[in-house]
C-alpha cells in the first residue's frame, strides 16, 4: 500500500508499505483523508525530534476495516476520526479525566509498519494517517456520522480539538470574555471559532498576512490586526485581553501574548517552537494574577470532544468544510508541504 515515509533526510511516497493486523484492543482503519499539520513538517525540519524511518501523518479520518479482540465501540464499516492520544485508560491521569496527560499516551512510538522485505518503520503520534491503512488503539478511533465528508472529518482529530479545546477546556473562555489570537493558520482559526462558540464578546485576530482577514472574520473574529503591537491591541481593548492565544510558536510572540493580558488574564501557548527555545516575561506583571498556560491537544477527552465537535458541525455551529483550502493526492505531498510552509492554505488535506 501507499504511504509517506520520512527516512531522516527526506519524505517520499512509497508503494510497498505494509501494516500488521490489529491485536487485542486495536483497530485497523482505511484512511480516507488526512490533514497536513505543521507538526508533520516539524518532524521533517527537525523542530520535533522523532526516530526514523517513520510513517508521518496524525490528523485523519477513515473507515474501520477490522477490530481486534475486546473492541466493541466500533465495528467494521464505521466512519471514525482519529485521535493521537493513545492513553491507557487505567492510570491516575486517565482516572481524573485527563487522557492527554497519560504517560503512555506520550510514550515510545511503536513499529506496526514495515517495508516489503522487512524494514520496520515507526508510527508518528500513534496515528500515521499518511498511509492507506493504519493501526490505532481502540480509544483513538472515535465514531462519527457517515455524512461528514472525510476531508472535513480528518481535521477534527488534531486542529479542531487543539484549537477549540484550548478555548473550551483549558482556558474556559466564558460569555463576554475578550480574546486575542496570534496566528490564524489551522490552529488559530479553530481558536477563533472556539471563542465564538464560547460567547466571547471581542475576538481580535492577529496575522502578518492581510489576506487572512476575510477567513478570520468568517470564523468569528470581530477585529483583525497585522501585528500584536500593544498599542494597536489596546485601541480595541484598553485594559488588555482576558485570554491571549499564541498559535505560531515564536518566543517573541509568546512575550507579546503575556504583555497583552488584562489583570487575571491567561496566555495560552499552542504554537510549537524548537524544543530548546526559551521565552522571557516580566515577573512583576504576573502578580496581577496573570497565568501562562501550556496546552496539549486542547486538554481534550477525545471520545467525548470529537463526537461533540462532529455534532456541532452537523448543527452548523462549527466550521469544518471552510477549513479545507485545498486537497491533494498523497503523491503531491511536496506541493502540499510547500503551500503549508508559505501559509497559502488554512489546511491542506491529503487524499488516497
Amino acid at each position: 500500500m501507499r504511504g509517506l515515509v520520512f527516512d531522516g533526510k527526506a519524505a517520499r511516497v512509497v508503494d510497498d508499505l505494509e501494516v500488521r493486523d490489529p491485536g487485542p484492543g486495536e483497530v485497523m482503519v482505511a484512511v480516507g483523508a488526512a490533514g497536513l499539520c505543521h507538526s508533520d513538517l516539524s518532524v521533517i525540519d527537525g523542530t520535533i525530534p522523532f526516530p526514523a524511518p517513520v510513517v508521518l501523518g496524525h490528523e485523519g479520518a477513515g473507515v474501520v476495516e477490522a477490530v481486534g479482540a475486546g473492541v466493541t465501540h466500533v465495528v467494521a464499516g464505521d466512519h471514525v476520526a482519529l485521535s493521537t492520544i493513545a492513553n491507557c485508560g487505567a492510570c491516575a491521569e486517565c482516572g481524573r479525566g485527563r487522557p492527554t496527560m497519560c504517560r503512555k499516551a506520550i510514550g515510545m512510538p511503536g513499529q506496526p509498519f514495515s517495508r516489503r522485505g522487512g524494514e520496520p518503520l515507526y508510527q508518528f503520534a500513534s496515528s500515521s494517517s499518511f498511509a492507506e491503512r493504519t493501526i490505532v488503539k481502540a480509544v483513538q478511533a472515535v465514531r462519527i456520522p457517515a455524512g461528514i465528508p472525510m476531508t472535513s472529518a480528518a481535521l477534527i482529530g488534531c486542529g479542531v480539538v487543539t484549537g477549540v479545546g484550548a478555548v473550551l477546556n483549558r482556558a474556559k473562555v466564558g460569555p463576554g470574555d475578550t480574546v486575542v489570537v496570534i496566528g490564524t493558520g489551522g490552529i488559530g482559526l479553530n481558536v477563533i471559532q472556539g471563542a465564538r462558540i464560547a460567547g466571547a464578546s471581542v475576538i481580535v485576530a492577529v496575522d502578518s498576512n492581510p489576506a487572512k482577514e476575510a477567513v478570520a472574520r468568517q470564523f468569528g473574529a470581530t477585529h483583525f490586526l497585522a501585528s500584536a503591537d500593544g498599542d494597536a491591541v489596546r485601541e480595541i481593548l484598553p485594559a488588555g485581553a482576558h485570554h491571549a492565544f499564541e498559535c505560531v510558536g515564536r518566543t517573541d510572540l509568546i512575550r507579546q501574548a503575556v504583555d497583552l493580558l488584562d489583570r487575571h488574564g491567561q496566555a495560552v501557548l499552542l504554537g510549537v517552537p524548537a524544543a530548546t527555545a526559551e521565552a522571557s516575561f516580566l515577573v512583576s506583571s504576573m502578580y496581577l494574577d496573570k497565568s501562562i498556560l501550556g496546552c496539549r491537544y486542547g486538554s481534550s477527552r477525545p471520545q467525548r470532544d470529537i463526537a461533540l465537535y462532529a455534532e456541532l458541525y452537523r448543527e452548523g455551529k462549527l466550521l469544518l468544510d471552510e477549513l479545507v483550502t485545498r486537497t491533494y493526492p498523497v503523491e503531491d505531498f511536496a506541493k502540499a508541504a510547500d503551500d503549508a510552509h508559505h501559509g497559502r492554505v488554512a489546511r491542506g488535506v491529503l487524499t488516497f
